[in-house]
């Protein structure tokens, strides 16, 4: 398939800069573009390649495609433009609607006709598959669970129990949503040993509509409550998601990173790789948590937060580790001094 730079600025309601019938037929990066293939430009370091590059389409700001002899389509943002774009350019296999022979199928449960269960798979007692699910490979649906209209298990899921996905939620491979939370009571008998006391994890997970999970993430299910994933919430891969967590719309966390049980983050937030939420906190809608940080204590405000010591040669990181031991007893002597500066 083959798409002409008129045809996709009619598409995505874009401005054509220079031969309206020039034709792309996929993508690359600027440096590694050929004449058939669409680009963009969205971060200005690398408006250097803008030059060279061989690109048959570039997507760009207006103010790059001023003096741009190429063929541009400028757009607001080129990034978002870009993903709109590359969209018409995956190619994906089609699904044959029904159930596979080797796929298992409680008698309870529910599998629209326009859904698709495939090999290996398995569906548990009382679940739902609404019409245009996808079941992959080897994927495992338990009890009591609903996989919305449109939404996909790529392989290898497992919604353990009490699992319940919006529409067009798509679950990449290895994500455990559903499992036990992270409950223990320490039990400290009189004249006996402590010992740890499970605390069952009664509720579920809700996942909105147009969720994303990544790859081997795991998100537990609740201990009374639900956990909850509001509506186009983004989670990239090796994600852990604590028991009764709620994570507002919008809100994307890159990988590595971890919410502890019952905290609360806000909408159209964003977490980065690495960064840690301690339990039972409450982060506020539009807060940037940057890669690596911890959270320790609620957030009120939107803004950007940080934390962590940055990177540093290591002869100067361990000047820097032998002074942190120090930093009390400086405090407690310029205390005084500060407090009574005429002294």
């Amino acid at each position: 398939m083959t798409y002409s730079a008129a045809e996709l600025a009619n598409r995505f309601g874009l401005a054509v800069h220079g031969d309206p019938e020039a034709r792309v037929s996929g993508v690359a990066t600027l440096a590694r573009a050929g004449a058939a293939d669409l680009s963009f430009l969205a971060n200005p370091r690398y408006r250097a390649q803008l030059d060279d590059t061989g690109a048959g389409i570039v997507l760009m700001r207006a103010a790059d495609a001023d003096g741009y002899r190429g063929t541009a389509l400028v757009a607001a943002d080129p990034y978002v433009a870009f993903a709109r774009a590359a969209a018409l350019f995956e190619t994906r296999e089609a699904r044959e609607l029904g159930i596979h022979a080797s796929a298992v199928v409680e008698p309870s449960a529910q599998v629209a006709a326009g859904a698709h269960v495939g090999p290996f798979a398995s569906i548990g007692a009382r679940s739902v598959v609404e019409a245009g699910a996808i079941i992959g490979p080897g994927c495992v649906v338990g009890e009591d669970c609903v996989v919305g209209a449109g939404s996909e298990l790529v392989a290898r899921v497992v919604l353990v129990r009490r699992v319940r996905l919006g529409r067009r939620v798509l679950v990449h491979p290895g994500a455990v949503l559903g499992a036990d939370g992270f409950g223990i009571a320490l039990e400290r008998p009189a004249g006996g040993d402590a010992h740890w006391v499970k605390v069952p994890q009664l509720g579920g997970v809700l996942v909105g509509d147009d969720c994303e999970i990544g790859a081997n993430t795991c998100i537990d299910r609740g201990a009374l409550d639900d956990t909850v994933l509001e509506e186009d919430v983004r989670l990239d891969n090796q994600i852990q998601v604590g028991h009764n967590v709620r994570i507002g719309a919008h809100t994307a966390m890159a990988g590595c990173s971890a919410v502890a049980g019952s905290a609360r983050i806000g909408r159209y937030c964003q977490i980065g790789g690495g960064a840690g939420v301690l339990g039972h906190l409450e982060v506020c809608d539009r807060v940037v948590v940057t890669a690596m940080s911890l959270v320790t204590h609620s957030i009120r405000e939107p803004g950007e937060y940080s934390s962590g010591t940055p990177l540093m040669d290591n002869r100067g990181w361990r000047k820097a580790a032998a002074r942190f031991r120090q930093l009390d007893a400086l405090a407690r002597r310029v205390g005084p001094l500060r407090d009574n500066p005429g002294e």
